[in-house]
């Protein structure tokens, strides 16, 4: 290789880390908070969101409230997390089964692909989500 084709491929790989990056500053570092109105925008905003259905009165819900936090700064750029409280959002609930909490629905493209039911630790919640992950 000539220095030429060097600088070459060194600019290529530098322009592919930026775009990345700009691209991972897109995608919210902290969960969204999602609403009935604004639940139907979130999950077909962008490509892979994940919805964090709980209560306030919920003790795994709150167990669970800080590994979704993580998630959601360590995932940035491929996951975004969003939190909808059940009990100030009961229609999009009701529209979407929860019978318990807390409860995680997978968006793919706006559609549903998994739900997970349960506080699960951190390694097996990543687990679950990684298939989806491109």
């Amino acid at each position: 290789m000539s220095k030429m084709d060097d600088l070459e491929a060194i600019r290529k790989k530098r322009l592919q880390e930026l775009q990345r990056s700009l691209e991972a500053r897109q995608y919210p570092a902290e969960p969204v908070v999602v609403t009935d109105i604004s639940f139907d925008q979130f999950i077909s905003q962008y490509p892979l969101t994940v919805v964090d259905c709980w209560a306030q009165w919920c003790g795994p819900c709150r167990m669970l409230s800080p590994i979704i936090d993580q998630l959601a700064s360590e995932l940035q750029g491929k996951i975004v997390f969003g939190k909808l409280d059940t009990d100030q959002n009961p229609r999009t609930a009701q529209d979407m089964g929860i019978s318990s909490i807390p409860t995680l629905l997978v968006f793919k493209q706006g559609n549903l692909v998994d739900r997970v039911s349960g506080a699960l630790p951190k390694q097996l919640l990543l687990q679950r989500l990684k298939p989806f992950i491109s």
